[in-house]
């Protein structure tokens, strides 16, 4: 592993619907890890906070508004990531406007907490499903 590696800082959203179900999402083909299932999320820009980003990215890749006071933070990630180093914040999330739709990705689905292990996903969400798992 690289002494300095670039530091690739990423937020993602466990958003949890009333049955207590979690929207997962999968990534399309074309991009990096396609197919795997995946929270809904993304980088963190430049001058950007973390509850800033992930309201952007919620709106950008799911059609729905989010308020920061809205944003519970769970749990991270931190993963090295070809030449970068992957940090991911997990929130929690139970409360926006809109319906979520698949924007971006190739299909959304709601799964129970107990189900997100049944499903392929990127390396480092292995250890969020875990500690969501904890949390529920």
């Amino acid at each position: 592993m690289e002494n300095n590696p670039t530091l690739l800082f990423v937020v993602a959203a466990a958003l949890r619907n009333a049955d207590g179900e979690i929207l997962v999402q999968k990534r399309p083909h074309g991009k990096a890890m396609a197919g795997l299932w995946e929270f809904p999320g993304g980088k963190v820009d430049a001058g950007e906070n973390p509850e800033a980003a992930l309201i952007r990215e919620l709106e950008e890749e799911l059609g729905i508004v989010v308020s920061a006071t809205a944003l519970k933070p769970l749990t991270f990630a931190s993963e090295p990531l070809d030449s970068k180093h992957l940090l991911l914040l997990l929130y929690g999330c139970d409360q926006w406007n809109g319906e979520p739709e698949a924007i971006v990705a190739s299909e959304i689905k709601w799964v129970t907490p107990a189900d997100l292990h049944k499903l392929k996903m990127p390396p480092a969400d292995g250890p969020l499903v875990d500690q969501l798992l904890r949390l529920c």
